[in-house]
């Protein structure tokens, strides 16, 4: 039988308290995670070359993909446990557990092998590599598919962990693999001298261990949680209602590893492998802002679910508002820290003067003139996503990704060159944050009728 800690605390909790115990583990744990991701580019493109980041940039959508399957069960999943523990159904909490964990061995592993059949033809024809970067790509992406399935599992299993009342546990995992990682890129890339080699198997290498650490948690004491065999024989019904609930953040994440595509072939076009470099170098620093907001996202996801389940729709409405203003807050004060110092983060990654430098400062400051917008359109796609319907989710979520950035993408450089690349991504994070806005007042009417219909359905925060 599942111990109702974690769960029960959900429901009584004071809102604000609540929110920041689970959320601030999970915001350090990506934070952490976001050094994680970035740090192959930092030791590539001080100590390899910095064409080896443009390497890493052409990769990226690949990557994506495959952390889009991770999120599409380990997300889905998750959020349909929450909402059934929250409703007392704790057997069918324990077999939607069960699915999440065959599931992800499944998709993501369909993934990897269909990467590794048509490796070059997906890098050439697809990605667009230029002869000058398709090196780089291939060895990176080749040596990352050989741990695909870890760096996909590990993920997606540790959300469980934090429903199960244990989020500085699940923060740690994330901390766990991004130490190891630090530590093994510069042993690899400059005492081994594997170049950016060296960069791809320190990042599966850590993958691994946090995976085994995560399947460690679930076999020890400190939870009544398991991953049980009976569990794992998958029905269809429940596998699609997992991945329909998970579909709106699989969505947004296969959506960005398609946009990158595009985007990388629009600045072959307009600007070569120096604007492809200079796109890498700005999108690791804005993985700093994305992060803490997904960590954000995850920690209010198993306290919107329960409360959702258990119709306590003043409860569900109160986190949604703390969690916009804490996202709002944030990307403040990242925007003004890039808009005023944006050398400074361009430095990181590469110590080149001159051109590198100049479009990378320009790239940086036009991609992030409506960042303060973005928390508000994050927060609200997380909030459909996690009371089950998907379907609001994903609107909201291709909204900025599909429906706004291309188009933007494909008509603003014919006008402005270049810079028509960069101007896309704001154009596209107001218009996005004008429909989540629009269809977030709805819903928030909505949960307000639901509880001053029903006294009983009230509950203090």
């Amino acid at each position: 039988m599942l111990h109702q800690t974690g769960a029960d605390r959900l429901g009584t909790e004071k809102i604000g308290a609540l929110l920041l115990d689970f959320s601030i583990p999970a915001i350090i744990g990506m934070l952490v995670n976001a050094i994680y991701t970035i740090v192959d580019r930092i030791y590539v493109g001080q100590g390899v070359d910095p064409l080896g980041i443009a390497g890493i940039t052409i990769v990226m959508p690949v990557i994506l993909v495959l952390m889009a399957s991770s999120m599409l069960i380990g997300i889905g999943s998750n959020a349909l446990f929450s909402i059934r523990l929250g409703e007392g159904r704790k057997d069918e909490a324990a077999k939607i557990m069960g699915h999440g964990f065959a599931l992800l061995f499944l998709i993501p592993g369909i993934v990897i092998a269909v990467c590794f059949i048509f490796l070059d033809p997906i890098l050439i024809t697809v990605l667009g590599a230029s002869d000058a970067v398709f090196p780089y790509a291939k060895t990176y992406l080749q040596i990352i598919l050989y741990g695909g399935i870890f760096s996909a599992m590990g993920p997606g299993i540790n959300h469980f962990i934090r429903s199960d009342g244990h989020p500085k546990t699940s923060m740690f995992t994330q901390i766990l693999g991004a130490v190891i990682n630090i530590i093994l890129d510069p042993i690899f890339i400059f005492a081994f001298n594997w170049g950016i080699a060296g960069a791809a198997w320190a990042t599966i290498i850590s993958q691994f261990v946090s995976f085994l650490w995560v399947m460690y948690y679930f076999n020890s004491k400190w939870t009544a949680l398991r991953f049980r065999p009976v569990n794992m024989k998958l029905e269809l019904n429940r596998s699609l209602h997992i991945i329909a609930i998970g579909f709106a953040p699989f969505a947004m994440q296969f959506a960005i590893g398609a946009v990158n595509v595009l985007l990388n072939r629009t600045l072959y076009l307009y600007g070569g492998d120096i604007a492809v470099t200079a796109m890498g170098i700005v999108y690791s620093i804005l993985i700093i802002i994305f992060m803490p907001l997904q960590g954000l996202n995850q920690g209010a996801q198993p306290i919107i679910g329960y409360n959702y389940g258990a119709k306590k729709y003043d409860r569900v409405k109160k986190t949604f508002k703390c969690a916009v203003i804490s996202a709002t807050v944030f990307v403040c004060f990242g925007f003004i820290l890039i808009q005023m110092f944006p050398g400074f983060f361009i430095g990181i990654f590469s110590r080149e003067q001159g051109e590198l430098r100049d479009m990378s400062i320009r790239t940086i400051r036009t991609c992030t003139l409506l960042l303060p917008a973005l928390g508000f359109q994050i927060i609200s796609s997380n909030y459909f996503q996690s009371i089950g319907k998907p379907v609001q989710g994903t609107v909201l979520s291709l909204s900025r990704q599909i429906l706004l950035y291309i188009p933007l993408l494909l008509i603003l450089p014919k006008i402005f060159g270049i810079q028509g690349v960069f101007l896309a991504m704001p154009a596209a994070d107001f218009g996005a944050s004008i429909l989540s806005g629009t269809i977030m007042r709805r819903e928030l009417k909505g949960l307000k009728h639901r509880a001053s219909a029903d006294p009983c359905l009230k509950a203090g925060a």
